[in-house]
């Protein structure tokens, strides 16, 4: 026979599971919104994801006041105080997904207005699996169940390989003239915007493993130091700060580059980082918004003044470095001269990564 105060217990637990039902399913709903949003061209659509974004947001706030008065009322212990942290973390990545939603919804307007065909059909594609991701990794936090929440886990990765080919379709459709650059930044940014729903997804499957059973599962490849190269359009410095970076083929780094607002890469770029010989296959300019658990970068490193003002320097635990190299793309002048503007960007760039990972080891890396 149970006690009142189990049962009282029970109604707020059972609470805190229909509110975060709740979210995961508003979540669903304009994650789904989205895709039909962009096949049916339907701004009216885009426009309620982003107004409904502010119910998920109240139910966020709603899901945290209920596990503290749950935590402080209830005084939990093992079990219990594990579902209460590990609700708290959920709540978090639920409302997540909803910004992501917002975000894919802004990009699609963006498609909206412009008067081109695009390929909806790599959305649809990998919203199929992260979805049901979602939804999934809910039910098992939701049902405590441990062994839906490890086989949920394993779907991430076919999501990551699937937005990692549909880019590879998109910037082959850029490269053959059949998609506009204006139309490929809005695209590769909603594939990454579901792919990190499916990431959300795992978080929630990792929290039930926690709450479960206590373990506890840290993310793959925190081990390794993340490096941010930032400049106004991912063109030039940022693109050649990436591929000399990269080529030191260090399993302790992990390096890319971004910029505020992405163009095209300076073909002279390619060229010379050619030359250099330096793998230029890869190259593509994305945005900030573009970049991989951005969250767990341990340096940005701005090559442009304005690069600087897109980062607040205090809350964020990183180490933020602002480099002066001059753009060799603006460069004017002879061939000769602007040859010689180039190699002086690269060398001042190459002596930097030099010491910064020096630094970071504690050696010399680059001779």
């Amino acid at each position: 026979m149970t006690t009142h105060l189990e049962e009282s217990m029970q109604r707020e637990i059972d609470r805190i599971r229909a509110k975060l039902t709740e979210m995961s399913m508003l979540g669903e709903k304009a994650l789904r919104d989205c895709v039909m949003a962009l096949e049916n061209r339907n701004r009216q659509t885009a426009y309620a994801i982003i107004l409904r974004d502010q119910y998920i947001d109240e139910l966020e706030k709603e899901v945290d006041r209920l596990c503290l008065e749950f935590i402080v009322r209830q005084q939990p212990v093992a079990g219990l105080l594990r579902f209460a942290y590990a609700t708290i973390r959920v709540n978090l990545e639920l409302e997540r997904v909803g910004d992501y939603a917002e975000s894919i919804a802004r990009q699609t307007l963006k498609l909206l207005d412009l008067p081109v065909e695009f390929p909806s059909d790599h959305v649809r594609e990998i919203a199929e699996l992260s979805i049901p991701m979602l939804r999934d990794a809910t039910r098992a936090f939701v049902d405590q169940d441990a062994e839906l929440a490890r086989k949920t886990i394993g779907t991430e990765q076919a999501v990551d390989q699937l937005k990692s080919k549909l880019n590879k379709n998109l910037i082959a459709l850029f490269r053959d003239n059949k998609l506009p650059f204006e139309a490929l930044n809005p695209l590769v940014m909603i594939s990454r915007r579901f792919e990190r729903v499916s990431d959300q997804a795992r978080n929630i499957c990792m929290d039930t493993l926690y709450m479960c059973t206590g373990e506890y599962m840290k993310h793959a490849g925190a081990e390794a130091f993340r490096v941010l190269f930032v400049d106004a359009h991912n063109s030039c410095r940022s693109q050649m700060a990436e591929a000399i970076a990269q080529s030191l083929n260090h399993p302790k780094f992990i390096f890319t580059s971004a910029g505020l607002e992405p163009r095209p890469i300076d073909p002279v770029t390619v060229a010379f980082l050619r030359e250099q010989g330096l793998d230029v296959t890869r190259l593509v300019a994305k945005s900030i918004d573009q970049v991989l658990n951005l969250d767990h970068y341990h340096v940005i490193v701005a090559l442009a003044p304005e690069a600087g003002k897109a980062f607040p320097r205090k809350p964020r635990k990183l180490a933020f470095l602002e480099w002066s190299v001059r753009d060799p793309s603006q460069a004017h002048g002879t061939q000769a001269e602007v040859l010689a503007a180039y190699q002086s960007a690269y060398q001042s760039i190459q002596e930097h990564i030099n010491d910064l990972v020096g630094a970071i080891l504690g050696e010399d890396t680059i001779k």
